[in-house]
């Protein structure tokens, strides 16, 4: 089978085959973390990184991987690359790294890496499998962006507030107010408002794709819209 062209790659990613709008994987971060778009985001890019560099290491030594212990090596390569994200996040990052907490060794059962270690990684040549590996960490941190961004705004009336607490002076101009905080609607930072921010993202794009003419993916299944 051909491997995909590298705009195949970037589009599936970020869009047609998005991990969270499209496969619904990785659902544990995606309602605990999203809070707030600083929360999503930061989540999303140490999740971006564990990716890229685990579809790497497994695209690099996939011929010396044998089929019957495939799991447990994807486990631990995938739990080599956390404890290193994990590590940095505490030294550079060390506020965002508060916030983020348990969620951060938790990226070794989310399912997305590990999918895409099975289904790309595994079979890719190297270059393909980096990029495969960064542009759907991309797409995973855009889609925890948005849910974070629609319940911040409407539970706190606020759009990446703390940004540059948590990440760095350097966002400070992320932080802004968008509405009143008597308008503001508790429960959408609250559990509920994970499930209901994700529905409507997921419907938002399912409303796009078949006004666009486009085969749906959902969940790995794909159905003409």
């Amino acid at each position: 089978m051909a491997t995909p062209s590298y705009s195949t790659i970037v589009k599936d990613g970020l869009w047609d085959n998005n991990g969270v709008l499209c496969m619904l994987l990785g659902m544990c971060p995606t309602m605990a973390m999203t809070t707030s778009a600083t929360n999503g985001f930061g989540m999303g890019l140490a999740t971006a990184a564990v990716m890229a560099s685990s579809n790497l290491l497994v695209a690099i030594f996939r011929g010396y991987i044998t089929y019957e212990v495939r799991v447990p090596v994807f486990i631990l390569i995938v739990a080599s690359m956390v404890t290193l994200v994990d590590l940095t996040m505490n030294a550079w990052m060390h506020e965002l790294y508060k916030v983020l907490g348990l969620f951060i060794p938790l990226i070794v059962s989310n399912c997305l890496p590990l999918a895409r270690l099975e289904s790309f990684a595994a079979k890719e040549p190297v270059l393909p499998s980096l990029v495969d590996g960064i542009f759907m960490g991309l797409g995973f941190t855009f889609a925890l962006t948005a849910i974070g961004a629609m319940r911040e705004i409407v539970g706190s009336g606020t759009l990446f507030a703390d940004a540059s607490l948590l990440l760095g002076p350097a966002f400070k101009f992320m932080e802004m107010r968008i509405l009143p905080p008597e308008a503001s609607v508790l429960v959408m930072i609250l559990p509920p408002g994970g499930f209901l921010a994700t529905g409507l993202l997921v419907a938002g794009k399912r409303l796009i794709d078949i006004r666009a003419g486009k085969a749906i993916s959902m969940g790995g299944a794909h159905c003409v819209g």
